[in-house]
């Protein structure tokens, strides 16, 4: 492993090269507005975006706004999303987040950490992926992916995701939040996998301390 000065520097050099690997990288889940955006990411909990994908275009075309998932019948809800995983969960955090933002928000998704974590099922990934991707705001996503990989370059030593993010925060510079954690889940993904990581094929392999992978 290439030897940096100081873990700020290693971690600039680790943010080039994912910004190398993967220019494109973008959210997976597919959305026209905030508020489907919104909904696919508390679908996505448990369950692949390629699953989520194929539902959301005739759960959007049968919800179009916010009133109406507010308004929804919950076993119909509950149907529509079955294959999503966790159905039951997820409809009824849908249907009241939805009538929140009908009552405290008038039908708008908010554009604040702070009142998009008040809203049912809402963490601050959820939140962090509305932020980033609907309205420009920086944020850092914890997902399973980007704790994987942040403990293997060692760039945290944290399990719980607010502190992981906390860390990643004073690593990565702002402007990069979004977008590094776009390119760290195509990473993990496509390279970094949990079980059997590829490092021989991984252009990260100079920078990164490889932290818990077996040899």
């Amino acid at each position: 492993m290439k030897m940096f000065p100081t873990l700020k520097k290693r971690a600039a050099r680790i943010v080039r090269l994912l910004a190398k690997l993967y220019p494109d990288a973008k959210c997976a889940l597919n959305h026209d507005n905030p508020l489907q955006l919104l909904i696919a990411t508390i679908l996505s909990a448990q369950c692949t975006d390629v699953r989520v994908n194929i539902v959301t275009p005739a759960l959007f075309a049968r919800y179009p706004n916010a009133r109406a998932f507010a308004e929804a019948d919950r076993g119909e809800l509950e149907t529509a999303i079955q294959s999503t995983g966790f159905f039951r969960n997820k409809a009824r955090n849908i249907i009241a987040c939805c009538q929140q933002i009908q009552e405290k928000h008038g039908g708008e998704v908010p554009n604040t950490m702070e009142d998009l974590v008040q809203l049912p099922g809402v963490g601050r990934k959820t939140a962090n992926v509305v932020l980033g991707n609907a309205f420009d705001v920086p944020g850092i996503t914890v997902d399973t992916h980007v704790l994987r990989l942040s403990h293997r370059m060692g760039l945290t030593k944290q399990r719980d995701a607010y502190k992981v993010e906390q860390d990643l925060m004073r690593l990565i510079p702002k402007k990069e939040w979004t977008m590094f954690s776009h390119r760290m889940i195509f990473h993990g993904r496509q390279v970094c996998f949990a079980r059997k990581p590829n490092c021989p094929g991984c252009l990260l392999a100079e920078v990164c301390p490889k932290i818990g992978v077996k040899k």
